[in-house]
C-alpha cells in the first residue's frame, strides 16, 4: 500500500492556503492513500486553524518562525513518521498547479527515480521576467555541476521524494533547502530527474528574501558550503594552492634582486612570500583533516540510516503485535 503525503511549508498563509488545498488531488494513479501535511512555521495569522478547517491530516507547528529550510526538514521528519512512501513538497502561494503532482510522483511510482523536480520551463515561462530567467538558468547550471546531476530548475520547490531518499537527506542550511538538498542527493548518487510542470501567476513577492542580491548571496553561500562539505580535500587544496602560488611570487621577486646583487631592502618580499607559503601548506593540511572528518561523517550517516530502518521495523512489529493482542471491538446492536 503506497502512501503519498503532500507537505506545505507555511508562514502567514491563511489567505492563500485554502485555494492551494482545494487544488490538491485526492486520488493519483499508483498511489493508494493521499494525505496532506501543513508545517506552520510560527505564523500569527491563524494558518494552522485554516488548515484544520479544511481537513488537513497532519499539522506541525513551530513556536516561532525558523525559516523555510527548517520547515521543510520538520515536514520530512513528520511525513516519514506518518508512514509516507512518497513525499511531495509544494508552496502555499498557489504557484504550482496541484494536478501536476501526478506527473511528479509517476517516476517514483515506476521506480525510475529517487527525487523528481518540477521544471517550470524557466527559459519560456511567461510568469518570469528576462533577468529572473537568466538568473535561474545560471544557478541551475552551477548546481548541475556541483551535484553532478541533470537539474534544469534547481530552485523549484515543487518536488517529489521517495522514502528511501528522504531518509538520507538532512538539510543543514538555514536559508533554503532547494540547492542544499540537490547537492547532497547528487553526491550520494541518488537518481534525480525532472518533469515539466505548469505554474500559476504569483500574487505577491517571495517572503523568503527581500531582494535579488540577498537571494543570490545567500544561495552562493549555501552552494559553497554544501560543496565544501562533500569535497573538503579538493576545496582546501584549491585554496591552499592559490595561497602557495601567490606566496611564490614575492619570493621569486626577492631571488631576482638577490641574483642581481641588490637584495637589500627587499627582505619584506621574502617574509611575505614565506608567510603565504606556510599559510598555503597549513590550508592543505586542513583539507586532509577535513577529508578524514568527511569520511567519518559518511559512517555516521550510514549508521543513522540503519538506525532509522531498525526503528521502523521495531515499530511495525510492535503495531502488529498490538493488533493481534487487542480484542475485537463489540458490534453495535439496536436498542
Amino acid at each position: 500500500m503506497t502512501k503519498l503525503i503532500i507537505q506545505i511549508p507555511c508562514y502567514n498563509e491563511a489567505e492563500s492556503l485554502p485555494e492551494t488545498l482545494v487544488a490538491l488531488p485526492r486520488r493519483i494513479a499508483g498511489v493508494d492513500t493521499v494525505e496532506i501535511l501543513v508545517i506552520d512555521d510560527g505564523s500569527h495569522d491563524g494558518t494552522a486553524e485554516v488548515a484544520r478547517r479544511f481537513g488537513v491530516h497532519h499539522i506541525v507547528r513551530h513556536r516561532r518562525n525558523r525559516g523555510l529550510a527548517a520547515a521543510f526538514q520538520s515536514g520530512i521528519g513528520a511525513a516519514l513518521a506518518a508512514g509516507a512512501d512518497i513525499i511531495v513538497n509544494t508552496d502555499a502561494d498557489g504557484q504550482y498547479v496541484g494536478e501536476d503532482i501526478a506527473l511528479l510522483v509517476a517516476p517514483i511510482v515506476a521506480q525510475e527515480a529517487d527525487i523528481v523536480i518540477g521544471d517550470r520551463g524557466v527559459r519560456d515561462n511567461a510568469h518570469f521576467g528576462p533577468f529572473k530567467r537568466s538568473l535561474q538558468r545560471l544557478g541551475s547550471a552551477v548546481v548541475r555541476r556541483l551535484a553532478r546531476a541533470e537539474v534544469t530548475d534547481a530552485v523549484s520547490g515543487f518536488r517529489a521524494i521517495s522514502r528511501a531518499a528522504a531518509q538520507q537527506i538532512t538539510i543543514t542550511t538555514e536559508f533554503s533547502y532547494t540547492t542544499d538538498m540537490l547537492i547532497q542527493a547528487g553526491r550520494k548518487r541518488l537518481k534525480i530527474t525532472s518533469v515539466s510542470i505548469r505554474t500559476n501567476p504569483t500574487s505577491r513577492p517571495s517572503r523568503l528574501f527581500k531582494s535579488i542580491p540577498e537571494f543570490i548571496s545567500r544561495q552562493l553561500v549555501t552552494m559553497a558550503r554544501a560543496y565544501a562539505t562533500y569535497n573538503p580535500l579538493r576545496t582546501f587544496a584549491l585554496i591552499g594552492g592559490v595561497l602557495a602560488v601567490v606566496g611564490l611570487l614575492p619570493i621569486l621577486r626577492f631571488l631576482w634582486f638577490w641574483a642581481s646583487g641588490d637584495a637589500d631592502g627587499h627582505v619584506q618580499s621574502l617574509v611575505l612570500g614565506g608567510a603565504l607559503l606556510v599559510l598555503g601548506t597549513m590550508t592543505g593540511l586542513m583539507g586532509i583533516l577535513a577529508d578524514l572528518i568527511g569520511a567519518n561523517r559518511k559512517l555516521q550517516e550510514a549508521t543513522l540510516l540503519r538506525l532509522h530502518l531498525l526503528e521502523e521495523r521495531l515499530g511495525a512489529g510492535a503495531d502488529k503485535g498490538q493488533a493481534e493482542q487487542s480484542p475485537p471491538s463489540p458490534r453495535k446492536t439496536a436498542a
